[in-house]
C-alpha cells in the first residue's frame, strides 16, 4: 500500500516517554524524522456517504440517471449517488447555493482536503431525514457556518489525540466518517444515566495514521440553558476502545491534559507542547460558540 521504497527502510526511532509533549525537530536535511514514508497515500478514497469511490472491483454505472446533475454517478451496490444531491428539493421556495467550501481537514487517499457540503446539500439532507421542519432557506447561511466550525473544531480535537503518535505519523488524514445520531456511545449513555442531556449527534471518524486505520468517537452536545454563549456547544472526541493501545492513549491524554490545565509541563519529559495544543483547542471551541451565538436559530436546530 502506498509508495514503497526498494531499499529497506531505516530503523524506526525509539518512541519518547511522552510523544504528545515532545517538540519535533527536523533533520539536518530539513526533512521530518517520521519513520513512515511522507508520501504515503491510502489507496482508498471515500465520499461523504462513507462509500469507496475508486473501488477497482465495482463496475461502471450504466443507469440513465448518471448524466443528471447531482447524480452523475450511481453506486451499483445501493443506487445512491456518489456525488451528493445538489438539486432543489420538492417544495423549496428559494434557490440555495451549491458552492462547496474547502475545509482544512486532509482527505485520506488524496492530496486535497475534505469539502464541506453546500447549503443546498445540507437543506436536502435535513428534509430527507425529517429534521428540517423548522429550518427555512434563510437559516442555511448560519446553519452552514455553525456546521463547518463544528467540524473544524472536531478535527482539532482529533489532532490533539494524534500528537501522541507523532513519532509514527506526522500527517494523519481523515479517511471516512459515519453519522450515528441514534446510537448512544457508552460514555454518552453513562452521562445521560447520571442526569445529563443526550448528545444531539454522534459521528465515528476513521483516521488514516500513515497506513493504520483508527476510529474516533465524537459526541456533540448543545445546552439550551447556555444558548448564545461560547459554552452552548460541547464536542467530546476520543479514540474508540478498539485496542489496548487506544485505551492507553486515553489514560495518557487525561494525565497530560490535567497537567496542562494546571499550567504545568509534561510530568515525564518537561516539555510544554501539550499546553500549547490545549490552548489552541480552547480557542477553537470559542470560535464555535461565537458562531452559535451569532446564529442561535440555525445552530440550535443542528
Amino acid at each position: 500500500m502506498g509508495n514503497q521504497q526498494s531499499a529497506p527502510p531505516p530503523p524506526s526511532p525509539s518512541p519518547t516517554a511522552c510523544a504528545a509533549c515532545a517538540d519535533r525537530q527536523p533533520s539536518a536535511e530539513g526533512t521530518s524524522s517520521c519513520p513512515i514514508n511522507p508520501k504515503y497515500r491510502n489507496p482508498a478514497v471515500y465520499n461523504v456517504y462513507g462509500q469507496r469511490i475508486n473501488d477497482p472491483s465495482s463496475p461502471l454505472p450504466t443507469s440513465p440517471l448518471q448524466f443528471i446533475q447531482g447524480a452523475d454517478m450511481l453506486d451499483p451496490k445501493n443506487n445512491m449517488p456518489l456525488e451528493p444531491n445538489q438539486l432543489p428539493c420538492p417544495g423549496q421556495r428559494k434557490p440555495l447555493s451549491t458552492e462547496r467550501v474547502a475545509s482544512t481537514i486532509p482527505k485520506g487517499g488524496t492530496d486535497n482536503t475534505w469539502l464541506f457540503p453546500s447549503p443546498q446539500m445540507v437543506f436536502n439532507a435535513l428534509k430527507r431525514k425529517g429534521k428540517g421542519d423548522d429550518v427555512t432557506e434563510d437559516d442555511m447561511e448560519g446553519f452552514i457556518a455553525a456546521h463547518n466550525s463544528m467540524n473544524e473544531a472536531t478535527w482539532q480535537r482529533v489532532m490533539l489525540w494524534e500528537t501522541l503518535h507523532r513519532q509514527e505519523c506526522d500527517h494523519p488524514t481523515l479517511l471516512r466518517f459515519q453519522g450515528k445520531p441514534h446510537d448512544l456511545s457508552p460514555l454518552a449513555w453513562v452521562r445521560n444515566l447520571l442526569g445529563g442531556p443526550p448528545p444531539f449527534d454522534r459521528h465515528d471518524w476513521i483516521v488514516d495514521r500513515c497506513g493504520r486505520e483508527v476510529r474516533y468517537v465524537i459526541d456533540f452536545y448543545f445546552y439550551d440553558d447556555k444558548a448564545g454563549t461560547p459554552e452552548a456547544f460541547e464536542i467530546v472526541a476520543r479514540p474508540a476502545l478498539d485496542s489496548f493501545d487506544m485505551a492507553l492513549d486515553r489514560v495518557k491524554m487525561n494525565i497530560y491534559l490535567r497537567f496542562a490545565e494546571w499550567g504545568l509541563p509534561c510530568p515525564i519529559t518537561g516539555h510544554s507542547g501539550i499546553v500549547a495544543a490545549r490552548q489552541q483547542q480552547q480557542q477553537q471551541t470559542g470560535g464555535v460558540g461565537a458562531v452559535a451565538a451569532a446564529q442561535p436559530t440555525a445552530a440550535g436546530s443542528s
